[in-house]
Parts: C-alpha cells; structure tokens; sequence
C-alpha cells in the first residue's frame, strides 16, 4: 500500500490524458507535486472505457514516488460515474477529483460509493480523498455546504472554463472576471481545513501570462493550480515558491516562538515586529514551501 498523503502540499497539479500510455508511465520526471489522470474532459466518447483500463492499469503497475496521484472522473451526470469509481478506486489512488460538483449531494453521492467500493477492495475506509471541482454558477452559490459535505473532502477547486461558460462570459488572461469565484473558494476551503486549487491556464504559450495569474491566485490563497502542459510546472513552483530572504525570516520567527513559548511568554518581537499565532502559522507555511521548493529549511 502507498503511504503518500492525499492530502500534502500541492503546489503544481499536471493533468494528464487517461488515453496516453507513455504519459502515464513517465509523467512523475515532470516536476509536478501531483499528477491528475483525466477520465474527464480530455478523453472523447470513444475512448471513455479504454481510457479507464489503461488508467487502472497505471495505477496498479507504475511507482509515482512520493507525488500525489488523482484521477479526474467523469460527473455524476454522466453514465461513466458509477464504472469510472468501481475500476479506479479498487486501484488506490491519492483522491478523486469530482467534476461538475453543483452541491453537498453530489459530494456525498461519491463518498458513499467509494466508502463501498474501499470496503470491498479491502482498503481503509476514508484512505481515497476527494477533490471537489466547482464549475457552475450554482456551485459557487452552495460552496460553503460543498466543503462542509464530507471528511472525506482534502480540496476545492474552481473550473474557470465551465464557469465562465455558465456566467456567459469570456474568460479572459488575466481572470480577474472569476475573482469573486476564486474568493468564494480559496475561502470556503480555508473555513473548513481544505486545499484549494487554481484553474488551468490554457495558452501553453504565454509563460508570462501564466506567471501573472498564477501570482494572483498564489495572493489570494490557493494552495496551488493545476497545469495543462509540462512547460507550464516550473513557472507555476517559481510563483508558489518563496525567495531565500522570505525563508530567513520565517526560520527566525518560527524559531524566536519556539523560544518564547519554552520561556512562557505569549508573545516575542522579531526585527521590531510583534510576533503572535498568525504570524507564525504564516512562516510555518513559508518553510513548507520552502522544504516542497527543495530549498535548505534550518531544523528548528
């Protein structure tokens, strides 16, 4: 059995198509924190079925290391869902990320079905996270009760295209359309202990386009974005990964509320600035980047 955590830190998300044997075996000398086998969107009517084998397959005969592995499955609305969940989740992966998630029963829906499929596989029950893709007006609406809908839940993430076409509107470089979208759940995820994930950047392109809305959904909280091509992995790591000085000072925080704790003291200052519980979660969070970054992390 695997011991990765769904739930690690995941800066880059590479997805890669179901229906591609070669990506599927070489896909972990990327770069990406995680990779994402689509069933999905990628995969046309024809190939839904090979496309599930071959995932399956993967699954069960490649070694990913420690990167996280999570296979986007076709909605619930679809007639793949139920067949999609009873060949994947037999071979273990990390999560499933759940497309099309309008509300709390689409996620509780899944939940129970996998609960069974683990039951009978004879895997921990809850081992298998789930992510929930947010891609419709209404779903932004219900975000709240999506990620309170099940322990099961390790991220949200926001489906740009689909939202936009759902608004009406064009979804432009820079996203800003999308920013009260974005916010609602970057929010939402936070609220209830979730990760949440960018949407893709679709010009393969335009590195610098990328960089710039990368850096927006890094400053308003996402945990990381998912990519559509492997060129794009190193621009989205550089956004999610912290300048050395930024990690100097988090070392020197983290290590001065050490400190200040093994003195009782509530608080300590660090260079003139009060350092209290939240500045310090913030530089915990910097390390981690740091450490996911393969940057050198004092040992505090």
């Amino acid at each position: 059995m695997k011991e990765r955590s769904h739930n690690h830190p995941m800066r880059s998300l590479l997805y890669i198509p179901g229906n591609h044997p070669g990506m599927l075996q070489n896909c972990a000398i990327y770069g990406s924190d995680a990779v994402i086998f689509d069933l999905e969107d990628a995969i046309s009517i024809s190939e839904k079925d090979s496309a599930r084998k071959l995932v399956k397959h993967a699954l069960k005969g490649f070694d990913y290391g420690n990167i996280g592995v999570i296979v986007r499955v076709n909605g619930r609305d679809t007639s793949y869902f139920e067949a999609d969940l009873e060949e994947i989740v037999p071979a273990n992966p990390d999560a499933i990320r759940l497309p099309k998630v309008d509300s709390a029963e689409d996620v509780l829906a899944a939940d129970e079905l996998i609960s069974r499929l683990e039951e009978a596989n004879g895997l921990p029950r809850g081992r298998i996270g789930i992510q929930a893709m947010l891609e419709t007006a209404r779903a932004i609406v219900n975000v709240n009760s999506i990620a309170a809908a099940s322990p099961r839940l390790v991220g949200l993430t926001l489906g740009g295209q689909d939202l936009a076409a759902d608004l009406g509107i064009r979804a432009t470089k820079e996203g800003y359309e999308l920013l009260y979208a974005k916010s609602a759940v970057v929010i939402a995820a936070k609220a209830h202990g979730l990760q949440a994930f960018d949407t893709v950047f679709t010009d393969v392109n335009d590195a610098e386009g990328l960089r710039e809305q990368a850096a927006v959904g890094f400053a308003l909280g996402f945990s990381g974005k998912a990519a559509i091509h492997p060129s794009q992995i190193p621009v989205i790591n550089a956004v999610y990964t912290p300048e050395p000085n930024e990690v100097a000072k988090a070392a020197k925080i983290v290590a001065a509320a050490k400190e200040a704790e093994r003195r009782g003291l509530g608080v300590t200052a660090v260079d003139g600035r009060m350092v209290d519980a939240p500045v310090v979660t913030q530089a915990l969070r910097t390390l981690e980047l740091a450490r996911l970054a393969g940057m050198e992390v004092p040992e505090l």
